[in-house]
């Protein structure tokens, strides 16, 4: 029996939160849909050096999912690469024939809807985070609502992974209301536990790419004025990475900060650690948080995206504003000083995560949003209203496995 086909597409394969998104929904849905996936290389040479940008290349082949490069696919604009990108992805659309078209990350969002135009193919959009939000570039924000507006003509359904995201899109005009919809994000469960209580010093994680809108600075400075003794781990790789280790050691933090670079075993660093830290400009859904909340860390993080959908504030952790040392200071002290405290809000989050992030109700939820997406399109495409069926009778089992046993 033909099972619905499905192609993914992303701007960039190097290892991030959109690419552990989109593997999590192959390895989810790889018993029911057939699956196939085009992203563009890594436009990082840092990520060419340590070997990053094969983590989706090497992923799909294990899953033995097809995997089609699109060199030219890049997140810079440059409007002769996009060109060649674009005509590369039709020429896959073409060749392979899905069912629909799944795009994710702003590049990959409008080429990937402008290939669904012209093949005709009805098209998904997931905005981790939008092109114009705050703590992008300036010349993203003047091309991308524009951009936007044009592309979601084009789009069935734009999941948005924060009600943040949601509400700006709407604010921003991007789309009809009936098109905009909120899936957060959700992670497979890992057996891996952390010991919030444990730790002399007390140790501190940032997973984050070193990158303007994620904001080490901000936390180095807020460490600096805090004389308890504690350890911070810096995970990740990234263009700001040089000034960021500048910055440490104009402050003193060298023999306090080490910097762990892009790692695969995030799992067992957090489970190593007492807390979370994200001190970022601007975020979508952060699956940092939510791999905290996995291993019942408590969370410090900006107040910014959806990152107040993920914390209770007080509860399972602290927010704090952008940009403010002082605050995330305090907040920093509160939990360095207090273990019980600690321990009470990392398993707040865990139980958070069980109730609302894990893995399985972001599966059904997209699924959701699959069938509403093609089921739109049968009336000018009969043969897919077969899928849209199938889809159908898949979304309430699942619903009936996860109101009785739980995890699919």
């Amino acid at each position: 029996m033909k099972r619905m086909r499905i192609l993914y597409l992303i701007t960039r394969s190097e290892l991030g939160g959109a690419q552990t998104h989109l593997m999590d929904l192959v390895g989810g849905f790889r018993d029911h849909l057939d699956q196939l996936v085009a992203a563009g290389s890594s436009d990082s040479a840092c990520a060419m050096r340590d070997g990053r940008s094969d983590y989706l290349t090497a992923s799909l082949q294990q899953a033995s999912i097809p995997f089609h490069p699109i060199d030219e696919l890049v997140q810079p604009i440059d409007p002769v690469r996009d060109c060649k990108a674009l005509s590369n992805i039709v020429r896959i659309v073409r060749a392979t024939k899905p069912d629909l078209i799944h795009a994710h990350t702003s590049k990959a969002g409008i080429l990937g809807r402008m290939a669904a135009r012209i093949t005709g193919v009805p098209a998904v959009f997931t905005a981790h985070t939008w092109s114009f939000a705050e703590g992008n570039s300036l010349k993203w924000k003047l091309v991308g609502i524009p951009s936007e507006r044009i592309a979601a003509r084009w789009t069935k359904r734009i999941i948005n992974v924060s009600e943040a995201n949601r509400r700006l899109a709407v604010e921003k005009r991007i789309g009809s209301g009936e098109k905009l919809l909120t899936v957060h994000n959700g992670i497979r469960d890992d057996s891996g536990r952390a010991d919030p209580a444990a730790g002399n010093p007390v140790t501190i994680a940032m997973v984050a790419r070193f990158s303007a809108q994620k904001d080490h600075t901000t936390l180095l400075r807020a460490l600096a004025g805090i004389r308890m003794p504690f350890r911070l781990l810096l995970v990740g790789d990234g263009p700001t990475l040089p000034e960021v280790r500048a910055e440490a050691d104009c402050l003193g933090l060298c023999d306090r900060v080490e910097f762990c670079g892009s790692r695969n075993d995030v799992a067992n660093i957090l489970c190593r650690s007492q807390m979370l830290v994200l001190a970022s400009n601007a975020e979508g859904f952060p699956i940092t948080i939510l791999e905290a909340m996995r291993a019942g860390l408590p969370v410090i993080a900006t107040d910014t995206g959806g990152c107040g959908e993920s914390i209770v504030h007080g509860d399972s952790g602290l927010l704090v504003p952008i940009r403010d040392v002082k605050a995330l200071e305090a907040a920093l002290v509160r939990l360095i000083e207090n273990p019980a405290l600690r321990v009470r809000m990392g398993d707040a989050g865990r139980t958070r995560y069980e109730r609302e992030f894990a893995l399985s109700p972001m599966l059904r939820k997209t699924l959701t949003v699959y069938e509403a997406a093609i089921r739109t399109e049968a009336t000018r495409n009969p043969g897919l209203e077969f899928h849209a069926a199938r889809l159908a009778g898949l979304i309430r089992s699942w619903g009936r496995q996860e109101h009785g046993a739980g995890a699919i």
